[in-house]
């Protein structure tokens, strides 16, 4: 599959209502009561919908992309971290020293890290992919913070990431991200895809004082006024309030949908690129897993607008993908119950 988006959208498909029949029917037949196991057996029969047969592979190996990227919005005092972090940060994550490497580790992950649009030009590393589309966008809120153009390619980034890993062998993808002031067109999307007001969708990012979070809701306000995104256009809206991490992610998500293999979602930029990758392609939810509730309250907005129940709630904030690795052994552990757990017949035990 190429890193085309039209084709790309037009092979994501629904989920498979007979491998799901399949799935339920012998859940029910497995030595526990029936629904003891809570939210894990729907995750379950929904991960056999995607694959297309039950049971569904084990989501083994597994692959975090943390996708970079630098905002001009910074310059509007949304955070009172420096911009140079988001490099200082990639250096990190390449040398393995962050907290999704730590987590990853636990999990038995691999991570990638890609620049697609960090401001300052990178030094290579054997994790590290060169896919940058422009040195960070513009400042959202005084023009759109990319092109079209510039959006899609970024979009294109993210599927090409997704279809390079599966064709490597990754059964299963996660989303990382890295960006300062990310939070702040995160806040901006979740509000054009959602309809949600400027307050709603807008947390404290990596940490924000009363004024800061003031400023930054306004600022957030004043971005959906000037631009008046149409969420029946998501590449318009991705070009108008979105980062180049939002748009790459938005592309990985839609390749992991389209190669029928799942995708597990992080904290709040994840989610708002998860809403994006919805208005392309409304088929894609079924590859979605939502890795945790961020404390970031548009994720909370974002994920109920996409149906999706996050498995963890741990009030994080972190995002790189932390929230995901951590959750990708409780999505091995839903799969590998129809692998493994006997049935009733199979046992020898009595049925109520």
């Amino acid at each position: 599959m190429t890193a085309d988006l039209e084709a790309t959208i037009a092979a994501v498909r629904p989920a498979d209502e007979v491998a799901m029949a399949a799935a339920r029917d012998l859940q029910a037949r497995l030595t526990k009561p029936a629904g003891s196991l809570g939210a894990l057996e729907e995750l379950s029969v929904r991960l056999a919908g995607l694959a297309e047969v039950c049971p569904p592979p084990l989501p083994t190996p597994a692959t975090v992309a943390v996708f970079a990227g630098d905002h001009g919005v910074h310059a509007q005092g949304v955070t009172p971290w420096p911009q140079e972090v988001t490099a200082q940060m990639v250096a990190n994550f390449v040398a393995g020293g962050a907290v999704v490497n730590t987590f990853a580790r636990q999990a038995g992950a691999d991570v990638m890290v890609v620049d697609v649009g960090v401001a300052i030009p990178l030094h290579g590393g054997a994790t590290l992919l060169d896919a940058n589309v422009r040195r960070g966008t513009r400042d959202l809120s005084v023009g759109p913070a990319l092109t079209r153009d510039e959006a899609r390619a970024a979009v294109e980034v993210g599927v090409g990431v997704a279809a390079a890993l599966v064709e490597s062998g990754a059964k299963c993808l996660l989303t990382g991200d890295m960006g300062i002031a990310n939070t702040t067109p995160a806040a901006a999307l979740i509000a054009a895809f959602t309809g949600a007001g400027p307050a709603a969708a807008t947390g404290r990012g990596a940490g924000i004082d009363d004024a800061t979070l003031e400023r930054k809701v306004e600022v957030v306000g004043r971005a959906l006024a000037l631009h008046r995104p149409d969420p029946a256009d998501p590449l318009g809206v991705l070009a108008a309030v979105g980062g180049l991490e939002h748009a790459a992610l938005t592309g990985f998500i839609l390749g992991a949908a389209a190669h029928r293999v799942p995708v597990i979602i992080d904290g709040v930029i994840a989610t708002s690129a998860a809403l994006a990758a919805a208005a392309f392609a409304p088929d894609a939810v079924a590859a979605m897993v939502a890795g945790h509730r961020s404390a970031e309250p548009g994720a909370t907005v974002a994920l109920a607008h996409l149906g999706l129940e996050p498995l963890l709630d741990l009030g994080m904030r972190l995002g790189e993908g932390s929230g995901a690795a951590l959750a990708l052994p409780v999505v091995t552990a839903a799969v590998r119950v129809l692998h493994e757990v006997a049935t009733f017949d199979s046992a020898g035990v009595s049925e109520k």
